[in-house]
């Protein structure tokens, strides 16, 4: 379900911003893969994330998308300092 999130939220950032910027991006397409480390060595799980952008777009519109899809929520929420808090009601 966490990569369902980080998925669609990578799918979705780019393409509102080429959107908002009327560049010609056809198709987001993102294969992620969640790669278990041991807990018990202090290794921290890893995700690879493949983007694929489809479209005419220039090398700099093509960087360009690349920093707002690591902007996306999901992703910030997952590479920031996250702390959740559970309560049994």
């Amino acid at each position: 379900m966490v990569l369902a999130g980080l998925g669609a939220c990578t799918t979705m950032t780019p393409r509102m911003y080429a959107n908002h910027k009327g560049w010609p991006l056809s198709k987001v397409s993102v294969d992620l893969q969640h790669i278990a480390k041991g807990a018990s060595d202090g290794k921290s799980d890893k995700f690879v994330r493949r983007i694929t952008l489809a479209g005419e777009l220039s090398d700099e519109q093509r960087e360009r998308l690349l920093e707002i899809a690591n902007k996306c929520p999901v992703h910030k929420a997952l590479t920031g300092n996250l702390e959740i808090e559970s309560e049994l009601l």
